[in-house]
This record gives C-alpha cells, sequence and structure tokens, in this order.
C-alpha cells in the first residue's frame, strides 16, 4: 500500500482528489493539508511515499516546498497552470497535472507513480523529526519562509496571534501560535516556562527566583511549569 498526502490550499481540490485516492487500488490517504507549512512540519515526522502537491498556494509555493525538502522524494504536482511544468521536472516529480483534473488523467498518474515507487529500492519521502536531525527550524514571517539555526535562538515569546523568535540577531515575527513549536523543537535545548514563553537552556545568563535571565530579558516562571523546569536544570 502507498501511502499519500495532499496539499492544496483549496478545498475543493482537495476533495476531488481526496474521492480519486480513495477510490485507486493500492494508494492509501494519509492526510491532507491547505497550509504547506503544516504539511512540512507532519513530513518532519510521519514518513509518506507520495506527496500531491498544489504549485500556486499563498504560504510556500510547490516549487519552493520541494526546494526545502532537498532531497530524493516522490511527488505529483497539481496546477490551474501550465508554465511551471518544465521547472517541475527539474525536482524528478512523476507527473504534472493540469485543474480540472479528470479521472482517467489521475489514473495514468497513479499507475506512473506506483511503477516508480515500488521498483525504489530505498524508502521515498522519510524524513527525521527535527529533534533528532535537524537544527533548525523553517519559520513563515512575512512573505517568505526563513530557516532559523536553533543555535541562534534565545527564546519564543508569545504574543496573540503572533510570536516573537528572539534571536542573536534580533526579532522575528510570526504569525502562528507559541503552542505550535513545542513539538518542533527539542526536549534537551528547550522548555516552556511559561504560557507565553519557550526559552533556550543554553541561553539562560542566570535564574533569579522565579525568572530566568537571557540577554537582560527577565522572563517569568509559570507555576505550572516550575517542576519540569527544574527538574530539566537538575538533570533529572
Amino acid at each position: 500500500m502507498i501511502s499519500c498526502i495532499i496539499i492544496d490550499d483549496e478545498p475543493l481540490a482537495i476533495q476531488l482528489l481526496s474521492d480519486y485516492v480513495n477510490k485507486t487500488d493500492g494508494i492509501e490517504l494519509t492526510k491532507t493539508f491547505t497550509n504547506p507549512i503544516e504539511a512540512l512540519q507532519f513530513l518532519g515526522e510521519t514518513p509518506v511515499d507520495l506527496v500531491l502537491l498544489d504549485i500556486q498556494m499563498p504560504e510556500l509555493t510547490g516549487i519552493q516546498f520541494m526546494k526545502i525538502m532537498n532531497q530524493k522524494t516522490h511527488f505529483i504536482l497539481t496546477t490551474a497552470y501550465d508554465q511551471y511544468a518544465l521547472e517541475g521536472y527539474e525536482y524528478d516529480v512523476i507527473d504534472y497535472l493540469l485543474k480540472p483534473i479528470s479521472v482517467d488523467r489521475f489514473l495514468i498518474a497513479m499507475n506512473k507513480a506506483k511503477d516508480r515507487i515500488l521498483q525504489t529500492d530505498t524508502p521515498p519521502l522519510t524524513f527525521q523529526a527535527p529533534s533528532q536531525a535537524k537544527p533548525y527550524i523553517f519559520v513563515k514571517t512575512e512573505y517568505k519562509v526563513k530557516k532559523i539555526n536553533l543555535s541562534d535562538i534565545l527564546y519564543f515569546e508569545g504574543m496573540g496571534d503572533y510570536v516573537n523568535i528572539q534571536t542573536l540577531e534580533g526579532k522575528i515575527l510570526t504569525l502562528e501560535k507559541i503552542k505550535s513549536f513545542v513539538q518542533r523543537l527539542p526536549e534537551e535545548e528547550f522548555i516552556r516556562i511559561h504560557k507565553s514563553y519557550i526559552i533556550s537552556l543554553e541561553k539562560i545568563d542566570f535564574i533569579e527566583r522565579n525568572r530566568v535571565i537571557i540577554n537582560e530579558k527577565y522572563i517569568p516562571i509559570g507555576s505550572t511549569y516550575q517542576e519540569a523546569f527544574w527538574n530539566q536544570v537538575n538533570g533529572q
């Protein structure tokens, strides 16, 4: 059984492709995404065999998505625009489907996917979690996706609908919730000490009563997080 995910910012397109996949023998739909950033996070922890990927998306284009993956994967591109076909094939995509996608054209692409994937010796699209292998995270800020090295991060500060990522070079604002970073960060390096703060343990200058000081910033330790924090500090 070939596992598959769908990434498309149009719910109707996802609905159509999901229906096609569910009716195709040998293909199992694992998950669908309207946000490619969330898909990147998912693929960082969960192996799948095939990605049906839209090209024109506001958060991240399909071409940018494939560049970020930066390794051998299995993609079928879906789009309403044919001008990206040549660039798509530079990434060795299995097929390029123009919307609206018919059933017969979809089945042709799936047969190509089966032939390609089942003849591959090493499992495609298998990624390790960021905490195990990747010393960085990708964050959407303004109109781009920025790579941030974990070693440069001082702390994360929740600010309503935004998070301020304070780094050695300055602050980076992203339209995310602070809880979205908890699972993306290595536990041995980062810890949540307040509902509004995740800190780098390495960057602590000193601890005073129920607060930590990082780069002259006083950060409170919330009562809910005190026990876990001290256990981490004391190596328990």
